[in-house]
């Protein structure tokens, strides 16, 4: 029996669908992000210029980073996480997750220097969950993101967090275990230090395309808590928000938990809450005043009688020159580190799936720079967008001052920052000192795309961490 050969074209075609499909079939294979992965072994390291100090190294374990161990808290908060179906004010019930059965989470309020204590159990959350302190300065073991500074607390289980409540302002706490699905369907909550008697919160959050404040759907009333409120504006989603106040002129006093120095009046402008951001507005309110809250039904009155409806003005305060000038605390031109934190996007594989994907100086997740820093240090970056899309980019750990945009020279007062909105083609320069040692997420704060990749850490030398993403616990921060 003779074989016959197969006919040259189709020699020809089995050969071209080998050369086009081994070159695919290598970058998916590459693309695979590991099951058990360390956050001490992902990426390159990347030393910003200052000594080139191995990150692999054998030193303080994160776990060791702790808040006050044996002293007794000031305040005390038990927090069950459940998933469930709960009410949406004005709008009706809806399927999600619940901390003490409501969404948002109850509110905590403590004092400045103030020991808090929460303890977290999970009754029923299948994936696990954590809880991340978002904006505050907390030690690394109390900063809730699975993976790298603890375990997922699976079902029936339970952890505490203990931190001093060191600096007064504006703060929220979120899920850090598959956070893009478990903060947007309700696992947060608002966290306030040195409340004022004029307090007004707003917090905002999108449930499946509901836009609320404070958990509750369409105009919402308060009552004027004095001639003049302190209205503290927490934006929980994954884009930007622009508020604005009807009625009256208002302030912008502090951003993402700092003051400003030399608030000046503003009228007929809007002020852009980035994703995890918050912005605090002093509004007189001898009348009623109304917060537009990105356009909507979805609104906050406070005061008595009606108030003005208006749409979003189309000039936006800018926080780049408002407010007075004042001293850092620190030279950033005498920076030890420097770093560049460029997002772009190209077409390939992540883990296995086809599509566009961010990068991070031109590296895909979990193949991304590790910026190491040692502590003391004083680190300048600058964050380059170019990828066509905004990013709300948050440091945990740290706030940091943003010293340009665009190369155009901050004037105003320092806008401290640890969520900051940068737009596609934007480049900012930031600087901060390096005073809280532990390994700290680097990310964008829309939080699929952190799902996708969009994420880095900031480590210190002399810091390891034994936690791993992925691994038994299942650990997926994003």
């Amino acid at each position: 029996m003779t074989l016959r050969r197969p006919p040259r074209r189709a020699l020809i075609a089995i050969v071209a669908t080998i050369v086009v499909l081994a070159p695919l079939g290598f970058f998916w294979q590459r693309s695979l992000v590991p099951n058990d992965l360390s956050p001490m072994a992902m990426g390159y390291a990347d030393y910003g210029g200052g000594p080139a100090t191995a990150h692999d190294h054998h030193g303080t374990d994160v776990r060791q980073l702790t808040g006050p161990v044996d002293h007794k808290p000031d305040v005390v908060v038990d927090l069950v996480a459940r998933q469930e179906r709960f009410d949406i004010p004005g709008r009706g019930s809806t399927d999600g997750y619940t901390l003490n059965h409501t969404s948002p989470g109850p509110r905590i309020v403590a004092k400045h220097g103030d020991l808090v204590q929460v303890t977290l159990r999970n009754e029923n959350v299948a994936d696990g969950i954590t809880l991340h302190w978002h904006g505050v300065d907390v030690p690394n073991a109390e900063d809730g993101v699975a993976g790298v500074t603890q375990d997922a607390v699976g079902p029936g289980q339970s952890f505490v967090y203990r931190f001093v409540a060191k600096d007064a302002g504006t703060y929220w706490y979120h899920s850090h275990q598959v956070s893009h699905e478990q903060v947007r369907k309700g696992l947060y909550g608002v966290l306030v230090v040195q409340p004022t008697p004029t307090d007004v919160v707003a917090a905002v959050h999108t449930y499946d395309k509901v836009r609320t404040v404070n958990g509750e759907y369409g105009e919402r009333r308060v009552q004027a808590p004095g001639p003049i409120a302190r209205v503290r504006l927490i934006n929980t989603d994954n884009g930007p928000l622009a508020v604005w106040v009807d009625g009256a002129p208002y302030k912008v006093v502090a951003v993402d938990g700092t003051d400003v120095n030399g608030p000046t009046e503003v009228s007929g402008k809007s002020v852009l809450v980035t994703a995890g951001g918050r912005i605090d507005l002093e509004v007189p309110t001898a009348k009623a005043v109304r917060i537009g809250l990105g356009g909507g039904p979805t609104t906050l009155v406070i005061g008595e009688g009606d108030a003005p409806t208006g749409t979003e003005p189309r000039e936006r305060v800018d926080l780049l020159s408002y407010g007075s000038p004042r001293p850092l605390g620190f030279d950033p031109a005498q920076a030890t580190r420097s770093f560049r934190y460029g997002i772009g996007r190209r077409i390939g594989f992540f883990d296995g799936k086809p599509g566009l994907w961010w990068t991070i100086n031109g590296h895909q997740f979990p193949d991304v720079p590790m910026f190491v820093v040692s502590e003391g240090d004083v680190v300048r970056m600058t964050i380059a967008n170019t990828s066509g899309q905004v990013h709300p980019m948050h440091l945990h750990g740290h706030h940091v001052v943003v010293l340009s945009r665009d190369g155009v020279r901050a004037t105003g007062s320092p806008w401290w920052t640890d969520s900051l909105n940068v737009e596609d083609k934007e480049t900012y320069e930031v600087a901060f000192v390096a005073d809280n040692p532990g390994i700290w997420m680097d990310h964008c704060h829309n939080l699929p795309h952190a799902a996708q990749g969009l994420v880095t850490h900031l480590m210190y030398a002399g810091v390891t961490t034994g936690y791993h993403l992925g691994g038994a616990p299942d650990n997926q921060p994003e």
